[in-house]
């Protein structure tokens, strides 16, 4: 079964830009912490994340936290996001634990645009999901015997036969499976993974989650992730000869994203 992304900001830090202000008052003012979320208004926190954006200052981000939620993603995507792991908490669907008697799955575009790629890749999923279907019935079968000889009673040992069953059957799942995933990443955790994900080299799966997240933490804290975007949106492409060569294209969308 084919789905698509949906990913949801669910909550971050009350304010945070104001808090980011205060981290950055303290840092470069003699007020007391009695005082310090005092005198910020509007003016005064544009000043101080400015000036940190101008320092490239960026400790005092990593006090605002942004926690997302995710589904209509693959496995694919979710095995690149989890390598971020500086300020970064996940919590995944597992498939130990939840039976995918009918799993979804991603389609990549380029597989979706060419009918007999696509029919092929269908094909598989349904392979897929036909050999999971099969062996979870066969293992669940001697899992659930040798439970009952050790002494399990009947329905206790209905349920742990079939998570034990899942565990070992799930190793047919293609990359391609759909799953779901919460995650929290500080302020500054989110520039480093928009610098690497938003870029153009990025696997496509992965920069539209990016830049779908970047859309809404700048609907909330539009000061603070003003320069968040690609590494060549406010400085240098850092591909070398991989370079996309459409930096001014890139610039330009961001600007507007």
């Amino acid at each position: 079964m084919e789905t698509a992304l949906k990913v949801e900001l669910l909550q971050y830090t009350p304010e945070p830009e104001k808090l980011v202000s205060a981290a950055a008052k303290l840092c470069y003012s003699s007020s007391g912490i009695d005082t310090i979320m005092g005198n910020l208004s509007p003016d005064n926190v544009e000043k101080f994340i400015e000036m940190l954006m101008n320092l490239g200052h960026e400790s005092p981000i990593e006090h605002v936290d942004f926690t997302f939620a995710a589904e209509g993603v693959s496995r694919a995507l979710t095995h690149q996001l989890v390598r971020h792991r500086i300020g970064c908490s996940y919590s995944q669907q597992s498939q130990r634990y939840v039976s995918l008697k009918q799993f979804k799955y991603i389609i990549p575009p380029k597989i979706e645009h060419i009918p007999e790629a696509k029919q092929r890749f269908l094909q598989a999923m349904e392979s897929d999901q036909k050999y999971y279907d099969e062996l979870v019935g066969m293992l669940y079968k001697g899992n659930y015997e040798k439970l009952i000889l050790e002494g399990i009673d009947q329905k206790k040992a209905k349920v742990q036969a079939e998570k034990i069953s899942l565990e070992d059957a799930r190793y047919v799942l293609p990359n391609a499976c759909e799953t779901k995933i919460m995650f929290t990443m500080n302020a500054r955790a989110l520039y480093n993974f928009f610098h690497l994900r938003c870029c153009n080299r990025a696997q496509w799966e992965i920069k539209n989650l990016a830049d779908e997240m970047l859309r809404q933490v700048k609907r909330v804290a539009p000061l603070l992730f003003k320069n968040a975007g690609p590494s060549c949106f406010r400085g240098n492409c850092p591909e070398g000869k991989m370079s996309c060569g459409k930096m001014a294209e890139v610039r330009e969308r961001y600007l507007n994203i």
